[in-house]
């Protein structure tokens, strides 16, 4: 019976079809504008591809900025509910982060031909996708960083009482959970390097999924590195609420028009 059920989890992690890294491209009219590639959040498992993606991509080619959005690699939902990667490898860290690497090589390649300043490509996150467009600024060789990040509700800490376990799980695997070295190296708070692009922050004082000590965190990792970032706390406005005009709160949906004046500071 054992046996037979092995066999299952191996079966269905061959069949489980793995997601091809993928980007849906929303460009703006005109030539040398800004790009930003969205990574939707949804916990190193899943994609919320609307709030969290397409609505954003849609608001942001409405602003006159080229958005991309990509679907990286992530657990899956039967990893979630089965655990499987406790056998099998699956989906699974550096999968998503190099994904996104190759998605900005992409860009990056043919920006002339898109319209696209290759200077001006950055990468906004939300949740889960905040530690992972993080990531890319802290943990990818300085030439093919971001020039840019914006992490909202991002995950960012794999090691302090306040870490999202999900996204952890998520993220390493069920067999690495308790890896000491990598839960250090995907700290974010942990790593920035000294010559990290600008970074933009939002989150609510009242999130109850990822814990706003997160990025707390990464504010004083920033400013102790002396990083140029801007930081906004909101009291109000919970999780997941991206660009909707309904979801969130009145004061946390500011920071669509706070985030344009900031990119505006930079180029």
């Amino acid at each position: 019976m054992q046996r037979t059920f092995f066999i299952y989890l191996l079966t269905l992690s061959i069949l489980v079809p793995i997601n091809a890294q993928r980007l849906t491209s929303f460009l703006a009219p005109g030539t040398d504008n800004t790009a930003i590639v969205v990574c939707p959040g949804g916990s190193y498992f899943w994609h919320d591809t609307k709030t969290e993606g397409t609505d954003v991509a849609q608001w942001l080619q409405q602003q006159g900025i080229s958005a991309f959005v990509l679907d990286y690699r992530t657990g899956g939902v039967p990893a979630f509910i089965l655990h499987f990667r406790l056998l099998f490898r699956g989906n699974r860290y550096p999968d998503a982060q190099d994904d996104l690497r190759e998605a900005l090589q992409h860009i990056r390649q043919h920006a002339t031909e898109m319209g696209i300043n290759p200077k001006h490509i950055g990468v906004m996150g939300f949740s889960a996708g905040g530690h992972l467009a993080m990531s890319a600024a802290e943990l990818f060789p300085q030439e093919e960083r971001p020039s840019f990040v914006a992490a909202i509700y991002p995950v960012v800490t794999m090691t302090e009482p306040c870490v999202h376990k999900r996204s952890r799980r998520g993220l390493l695997g069920d067999s690495r959970v308790r890896n000491e070295q990598l839960c250090d190296l995907l700290s974010l708070e942990r790593h920035v390097p000294d010559d990290c692009p600008p970074v933009f922050i939002v989150n609510c004082k009242d999130d109850p999924v990822v814990h706003y000590h997160n990025s707390e965190l990464l504010d004083d990792a920033l400013t102790a590195h002396g990083i140029a970032h801007q930081y906004i706390q909101y009291t109000t406005g919970g999780h997941g609420f991206g660009t909707s005009d309904t979801k969130g709160s009145d004061e946390s949906r500011q920071w669509k028009e706070q985030f344009i004046e900031w990119l505006n500071t930079l180029f």
